[in-house]
C-alpha cells in the first residue's frame, strides 16, 4: 500500500475503531506508517525451522503423491529461507513443471546458483586455490546470475559449511557482507565478485606463505 491508501486506512481504522478489529499482515514492518504501527499491537513472527518445513512438505507429498528425493526436499528447504508458503509454492511448481522433486528441479525452477557450486567454490578458497574458486564464479556468472543471486548464495552456503573452521567461518561471512554491501549500492560487477574470492582465498593462506 502506498503512503496516501494508509493514510486513508488510519482514518477507516479510527472512525470504526469501536465496531471493529483490523488485522493487518506485512514482511517489511518498517513500511507500514507509525500511524498505524501506534494503533496496533504488534506481533513479531520468526522464520520456520527446518524440521517444521520439512514435516509439512512430507504430509504433502504423500497427500497429493509426490515422487521426491530427500536431496529435492533439501534443496526446497535451502531456496524457502524458512518461508512456508514459499516452500510450498517451489514444491507445486517444480511438481508442475518436472513431476519429480530433485535438487537440479527445484534450483531450476527458483533459478537460484546450485549450492553444490558455491560449496565447491568456497572449499576451493578454503585451500587458497583461487585458480578453481574463480573457475566456479565465472561459471555462475556466465549461467546468468546477478551479482546479488551469486553472494547471496555464497552468504548462505557458508554460514552451513561444517567443513569451515569456526573463526574461517566468520572471518568469510564478514568478508561476503562486506562485498554484498557494496552490490547493493550499486557496485555488482564479476571484478566486485573475483575480488571477494581472492580476499576469502587469501584469508586461508597462512601469512608465512604469501609472497609479496
Amino acid at each position: 500500500m502506498t503512503t496516501g491508501a494508509q493514510q486513508a486506512l488510519r482514518r477507516t481504522m479510527e472512525i470504526y475503531s469501536n465496531t471493529t478489529r483490523f488485522a493487518l499482515a506485512c514482511n517489511l514492518s518498517n513500511k507500514i506508517i507509525e500511524p498505524i504501527q501506534s494503533r496496533c499491537a504488534i506481533l513479531r513472527y520468526a522464520k520456520l525451522r527446518d524440521a517444521e518445513v520439512l514435516k509439512r512438505l512430507l504430509e504433502i507429498c504423500k497427500l497429493e503423491d509426490v515422487p521426491y528425493s530427500d536431496e529435492g526436499l533439501s534443496a526446497l528447504i535451502f531456496t524457502s529461507e524458512g518461508d512456508m508458503r514459499q516452500a510450498i509454492n517451489n514444491l507445486q511448481s517444480t511438481f508442475s513443471g518436472f513431476n519429480f522433486i530433485s535438487p537440479d528441479n527445484v534450483f531450476k525452477v527458483c533459478d537460484q546458483p546450485h549450492p553444490v557450486i558455491v560449496k565447491k567454490m568456497l572449499g576451493a578458497c578454503q585451500k587458497g586455490d583461487v585458480d578453481t574458486a574463480l573457475d566456479g564464479l565465472r561459471g555462475l556468472w556466465d549461467q546468468g546470475y546477478s551479482a546479488v543471486d551469486i553472494v547471496v548464495t555464497i552468504f548462505r552456503v557458508s554460514k552451513t559449511m561444517d567443513e569451515l573452521p569456526e573463526y574461517t567461518k566468520l572471518e568469510f561471512i564478514r568478508e561476503i557482507g562486506w562485498t554484498h554491501m557494496r552490490i547493493l549500492e550499486g557496485v555488482g560487477t564479476l571484478v566486485q565478485l573475483g575480488a571477494m574470492v581472492a580476499r576469502l582465498c587469501k584469508m586461508a593462506i597462512p601469512p608465512e606463505k604469501l609472497t609479496i
